[in-house]
């Protein structure tokens, strides 16, 4: 599964983007996906996690209410709605399929080469 991440950019707080993910692969549908991040001088975090089906989605504490993860498996594609940014959300977003949507890195075996979300205060 070969993965590119899409999306970012500048926004002010308060603001939305809505990043994607377009995997190529046949076996797209057959993997969970998750979002990362990663802000200068800090270690990559989960952000949001959704199974194969969409039937199951998993957010770290911090984004709950704000972010929301779906996936079209017939597009082969997951997106990350964000909603109500705050400046502590700028990162590099990365997208990753795995097994299992789990929020450790290492449950993920492919991995896009992110995008940069800045949000300005």
């Amino acid at each position: 599964v070969q993965l590119q991440a899409s999306g970012g950019g500048v926004v002010q707080a308060g603001g939305s983007l809505r990043l994607s993910c377009a995997a190529s692969g046949r076996t797209f549908s057959n993997n969970a996906m998750g979002w990362f991040r990663q802000a200068p001088g800090k270690e990559r975090e989960f952000v949001a996690g959704i199974s194969w089906n969409g039937g199951s989605t998993l957010y770290t504490d911090s984004v709950k209410g704000r972010f929301t993860i779906s996936r079209d498996n017939a597009k082969n594609t997951v997106h990350l709605q964000m909603n109500s940014l705050k400046f502590e959300d700028t990162a590099v977003y990365y997208c990753a399929a795995g097994l299992r949507a789990v929020p450790q890195t290492y449950g993920y075996r492919y991995w896009g080469q992110g995008t940069l979300v800045t949000v300005s205060s």
